[in-house]
């Protein structure tokens, strides 16, 4: 959790980081307001673009090889961005370190996924989920202590070193077990098993070992077409769409409707940061309910929560109730990041598939991303906060249908459990496991 973890912080933080950057370019004539907008749009399409690829190349080439390609892409293009001599060649670095931020999501989420035991595995996701939203505010902290001392560089320099340090210690991530034996290397995924067991043995009785007969499969992208998969691509799609539509079309633009609504540039700042505490604790709650209600009951339970939250935010006008309603708002949009990003989605596709489906869902995702910000400025124009927020309630009763007519349920499932083209195999898995007692349920032989 922490090699993967601080590597996804890290993501989160040179994501935020145009936030605190683009100011201070813009304050110096480094850039200009133009140019700033060609920065933020080009992060998400190098995002989409880095989306895409990292699902094939972890499919093909391993998660451990793609988490560590990615780590050094950013990385490297952070610290060469501290450097740029303009503000074309940094909106140039911005577009490589996109796709490294947009498949260090795919692949950081898709891999913790394949080594957490099922009873478990939406509390650890959601804890990776936490370390990303972090990124924001510790990346407004030191931009607030390092920008007027030392410049607008140190940030990015700041990013790239720690991606990069990251990158050296993760070279002791072990690879999925769960991908090298989808692929036929089952001799290394059981000597992985084997130290793993070891270490846990040191601690703990280790449960009797399974006799499963597993599938090895290599399905082509054809088969995300197919009866068993496109309903979920679909749910992964849709959901992506609206989340990402939520976060950079509602909670990114807080500021500038607070301008709009006629309050200072300081109150502004003042009331986004209040709601923003919403967002770690909004996290933690979809870790933690994710197991507990299931995934499918906090998705919809959160998405309700936002459109009633929602529908009454545009009719309030007194600041501290403004502030309340828009910090509760917050809470439920967090707990569909988390649920989203770092548990459902991976959990939907079969190991084979995994990384490549996701990151085609995470592609529709981050390419809503780039229309979001033309639709929104319309819709405020003409209906200010009301006509915004009606956009994003009418997405939030879309997801609700895709969940309840495409959704499965994967809480308490092993992976292969969920995977239909081994359900056989799996409810005789399923029985030795609940003969077991629940502190033995950790990784087995197959």
């Amino acid at each position: 959790m922490w090699l993967i973890g601080i590597g996804m912080f890290f993501d989160g933080f040179d994501i935020y980081v145009a936030a605190t950057v683009l100011g201070a370019t813009l304050r110096t004539s480094f850039s200009t307001l133009g140019q700033n907008a060609e920065f933020v749009s080009i992060t998400f399409v190098g995002m989409m673009v880095g989306s895409f690829l990292t699902g094939f190349l972890g499919d093909r080439f391993g998660r451990r090889f793609t988490y560590q390609a990615n780590l050094a892409i950013f990385g490297f293009a952070s610290i060469a961005a501290a450097f740029a001599p303009s503000m074309r060649i940094l909106i140039y670095l911005r577009f490589v370190m996109g796709a490294g931020l947009g498949a260090e999501n795919v692949v950081g989420y898709a891999t913790m996924t394949e080594f957490v035991p099922p009873k478990a595995r939406g509390r650890w996701l959601g804890f990776i989920s936490v370390f990303v939203v972090a990124g924001l505010p510790v990346t407004a902290l030191l931009g607030t202590l390092v920008i007027p001392r030392f410049g607008w560089r140190v940030m990015f320099m700041l990013g790239g070193v720690g991606a990069l340090v990251v990158w050296q210690l993760r070279k002791a991530l072990p690879e999925s077990p769960r991908w090298l034996e989808s692929t036929g290397h089952v001799e290394e995924a059981e000597a992985i098993l084997q130290a793993i067991e070891n270490e846990v043995a040191r601690h703990h009785q280790l449960m009797a070992p399974t006799t499963t007969r597993v599938i090895v499969q290599d399905r082509g992208v054809s088969a995300l077409l197919s009866s068993l998969l496109l309903p979920r691509m679909v749910v992964g799609a849709t959901t992506l769409i609206v989340i990402n539509t939520l976060i950079f079309g509602f909670i990114t633009w807080l500021p500038t409707f607070f301008v709009q609504a006629g309050r200072s540039i300081a109150s502004s700042l003042e009331y986004s940061l209040v709601m923003s505490l919403g967002a770690p604790l909004g996290s933690a709650i979809g870790a933690f309910t994710a197991d507990s209600w299931g995934r499918k009951p906090t998705l919809i339970g959160a998405s309700l929560a936002t459109i009633v939250l929602g529908g009454i935010y545009p009719f309030v006008n007194n600041p501290g109730i403004l502030m309340t309603i828009g910090f509760l708002l917050t809470i439920p949009i967090y707990v569909m990041v988390t649920v989203l990003f770092a548990i459902y989605i991976p959990e939907l596709f079969p190991t084979d598939v995994r990384m490549r489906a996701s990151g085609i869902c995470n592609t529709f995702g981050r390419g809503a991303t780039i229309l979001t910000p033309f639709i929104v400025v319309a819709l405020f124009r003409s209906w200010r906060v009301a006509g915004v927020l009606a956009f994003m309630i009418a997405l939030l009763i879309v997801q609700i249908g895709a969940i309840l007519l495409f959704g499965v349920e994967p809480k308490g499932m092993r992976l292969e459990e969920i995977d239909g083209d081994q359900c056989a195999a799996s409810q005789a898995v399923k029985r030795d496991f609940e003969s077991l007692s629940p502190a033995e349920d950790s990784p087995s032989k197959s």
